[in-house]
């Protein structure tokens, strides 16, 4: 059906990067470019009393120091992160002043001679410290230290009536921690001054360039348009590089400006690790109450989310939990309430499932837990509950054929059967009983996800498509690449639509003055925002190499397809033009642009307050994962054998991308459920570099199968969907439901380590 997409095709970026062609941010160097050092906190609250950088304007070398005194507009940026701080520092991660010098290694040693006076502060640094009376406030006018704007809820049915009605009734708690992106390229930003007229360009290791386009002219007191913001090449981000690299760019576009020569900023990983944002951690508790038979009446959620000294992520990340915390099924009584809270720690920002891995870890042990107090096995109760054709997702959007499709049902049982997974957990358990340490289990676990932003925003996309005289076609797009292949599936959908072949297209990194502003590279949205926007902008290129076609062969443009890079008369294929001959004819003959911009936009999604329901996302996509583990009950050590994953992606643009994104997803999930977290002492981070950070390795790598799913969705284009965070979000919860079928022991907290499956239970720390 499909010449270029639903095909494995090279990626068009690869040649640059495996030939290190490619440039990364901290590779970049401008002539008389300075170098920024930031000044951080001691403390994880003071008040700064005195700022002194005598000494450090001494040192030779040294060319500018600012402090929050020298922010030319607001020091204040979204989510109340300052620029530095200027009166008190929440967390240990603020800055308070920042040197410029022409080497790093001086404006290192520099930042070591500016002395701050602080007076300590009282500093609330748990979640249950800043909900407890009269609790000291991170910021003075979040009341009980709850952020603003992140209260969700939903609602259906009555859950009184629920637990009214339920057989069995069980009340768990659940807890996540802190975890980092570990992406391989620390941050990096290079703020050039402008020659021609008062403006900044940037370039760096930027996720969102419109947001820091935003964020940055706020800062600097200009137009939004006199901030120019360049992508450079992305070794990874996970939703990291966001806030931190915003918060970078406005210092060195300060600098940039007040010194007229180019600033160039690179973390250290201690750095990053201290300045960047982390995966938030989640207290979570549920009851759930059900038949005898295990129907599933009702669930109730009350979850609380850890934001940090600043945040501007939990009022969307909330709302996304909310959505789903019930999970795929089909509950009659559902009430959930989560909410964001302040505190002195490092804050909690986009990671990779944007609140589904914490969730899901709690609401598919949930499922576990109650389908062994019923006696029933994981699969079916999840058969007799999941979603299905002709009823309602919990926000209550219409599911079924020619609405929005819902395949898991199907997957559940494919899987099992694929996996043997009803075998296999009377074989283990036969296995266990007689066996010496090494114990066996396996576990499944089984999501939904609304693709898209949603309700948390419009979903908006922008593209441009420019064809030039050669044949060779360009495409820019508003979306950042960072690594997931979003150019090319964009490729292909273009090629696809063009009907050329895909040797033909080049790419240019997003440029703000160029595309249109579409919003953060956020919640998997890349191919099914950001293609509808290059499928957009082919399909009025089409129209205009068509209608010059007609002119040429002389027939009707109605009656012309382009394929192969040739464009034919459907009635009579004999007549035929080629693409490159078309381009030339419009461009010099007729004198049409051949450049068009694609405009994406869904439009609201509107929700009732009240309750929390409505058109939440256009569409869902639906994944399902066994996990086969051997723990050694004598050391707690988790051996992960084998990953077997499915999943719905609608059309599969390239199966072999889809793959890549979902064995890295399976891995990443694997390190959050068994290695990860960021460790904190009295504020303090504890865990300065990747040797203090426990993450997968290549002998950590199970064995994994990919399954991919296609179902008939209209959403997306030639009805792709989401994909990109999909296979991160069921590993963990697969994982602990494959050590209780091994050992027994429920646990409940994260990471499951050595400590906590030896001990089989949760740590009492904070």
């Amino acid at each position: 059906m499909y010449r270029v997409i639903n095909k494995e095709a090279k990626r068009i970026d690869a040649f640059e990067k495996v030939t290190g062609r490619a440039r990364f941010a901290a590779d970049l160097n401008f002539a008389g470019q300075l170098y920024a050092q930031t000044v951080y906190s001691r403390f994880p609250h003071a008040k700064i009393i005195e700022i002194d950088s005598t000494e450090a304007e001494k040192v030779a070398g040294v060319v500018k120091i600012i402090t929050a005194a020298d922010v030319p507009g607001s020091n204040a940026m979204f989510g109340r992160f300052p620029v530095l701080a200027a009166e008190e520092v929440k967390y240990v991660g603020d800055g308070v002043a920042v040197v410029a010098a022409r080497s790093r290694a001086i404006a290192v040693e520099a930042a070591k001679s500016v002395r701050v006076k602080y007076e300590e502060l009282p500093a609330v640094l748990s979640v249950e410290e800043a909900l407890a009376a009269n609790a000291p406030r991170v910021h003075e006018d979040a009341e009980g230290n709850l952020i603003e704007h992140t209260y969700h809820l939903l609602r259906v049915g009555d859950v009184k009536e629920g637990f009214a009605c339920s057989e069995v009734v069980l009340e768990r708690s659940y807890r996540t921690r802190f975890i980092d992106q570990a992406y391989i390229e620390p941050e990096a930003v290079i703020a050039l001054p402008d020659p021609y007229r008062r403006g900044v360009e940037i370039h760096g290791s930027i996720q969102n360039p419109y947001s820091l386009r935003q964020n940055l002219a706020s800062v600097l007191n200009m137009k939004i348009s006199a901030v120019k913001v360049i992508q450079s090449t992305i070794g990874g981000s996970f939703g990291g590089k966001d806030e931190s690299v915003i918060q970078m760019a406005a210092r060195a576009g300060i600098l940039a400006l007040a010194t007229g020569r180019p600033v160039k900023m690179v973390l250290t990983r201690e750095e990053s690790l201290l300045e960047s944002s982390k995966r938030h951690p989640f207290y979570m508790h549920y009851r759930i109450g059900s038949d005898k038979d295990g129907t599933i009446k009702v669930v109730e959620a009350r979850i609380y989310v850890q934001g940090g000294a600043y945040n501007n992520k939990a009022r969307f990340l909330n709302w996304r939990g909310s959505m789903h915390a019930s999970g795929p099924y089909n509950i009659p009584h559902i009430k959930t309430d989560i909410y964001g809270v302040y505190t002195n720690t490092i804050y909690g920002g986009a990671m990779r499932g944007f609140s589904a891995p914490q969730i899901l870890f709690a609401q598919e042990s949930l499922i576990d837990e109650l389908a062994a107090e019923l006696g029933l096995s994981p699969q079916e109760i999840r058969l007799k509950n999941c979603l299905k054709p002709g009823q309602e997702t919990p926000s209550g959007q219409e599911l079924g054929p020619g609405k929005i499709p819902v395949p898991l049902e199907q997957m559940i049982k494919d899987l099992c059967r694929r996996t043997g997974f009803e075998e296999k957990r009377k074989e283990f358990t036969a296995h266990n009983i007689t066996s010496g340490p090494l114990k066996r289990g396996i576990g499944l676990a089984c999501t939904f996800r609304g693709a898209g932003l949603g309700g948390e925003g419009i979903d908006r996309a922008s593209a441009v498509v420019t064809i030039d005289q050669d044949g060779s076609v360009n495409i820019i797009s508003g979306f950042t690449e960072m690594g997931q292949g979003m150019r090319t599936a964009h490729a292909q959908i273009v090629a696809e639509v063009l009907g050329i072949s895909l040797h033909r297209i080049t790419f240019n990194n997003t440029d703000t003055s160029i595309s249109m502003d579409c919003g953060p590279t956020v919640a998997s949205r890349g191919t099914l925002a950001g293609g509808n926007a290059m499928l957009l902008a082919g399909k009025e290129l089409v129209k205009r190499l068509h209608d010059r076609a007609a002119g040429i062969l002389q027939c009707r443009a109605d009656d012309l397809v382009s394929e192969d890079d040739m464009i034919y008369c459907r009635s009579n294929r004999e007549r035929f033009v080629s693409f490159e001959e078309t381009v030339k004819s419009c461009l010099f003959d007729q004198g049409i642009s051949l450049s068009a911009q694609g405009w994406y936009n869904p439009g609201p999604e509107e929700l009732n307050k009240e309750s929390g329901r409505g058109r939440a996302y256009p569409t869902y996509v639906y994944g399902c994962s066994v996990v086969e583990v051997r723990v050694d009950t004598e050391t707690g050590k988790v051996d992960v054998l084998k990953i077997t994953s499915a999943h719905d992606v609608g059309t599969a643009i390239n199966p072999q991308l889809i793959k890549g994104q979902i064995i890295g997803g399976n891995l990443q999930g694997l390190g959050y459920g068994l290695l990860e977290e960021v460790e904190e002492r009295d504020g303090h981070i504890k865990t300065g570099n990747f040797d203090d950070l426990l993450i997968p390795t290549i002998k950590d790598m199970p064995e994994i199968e990919v399954i991919i799913y296609e179902t008939d969705d209209h959403i997306g284009p030639y009805g792709a969907k989401s994909v990109g965070e999909l296979g991160v979000e069921l590993i963990t919860p697969a994982i602990a439901n494959a050590i209780y079928q091994a050992t027994g022991k429920r646990l409940r907290e994260l990471p499951l380590n050595m400590e906590r499956v030896l001990l089989g239970r949760s740590l009492s720390r904070q």
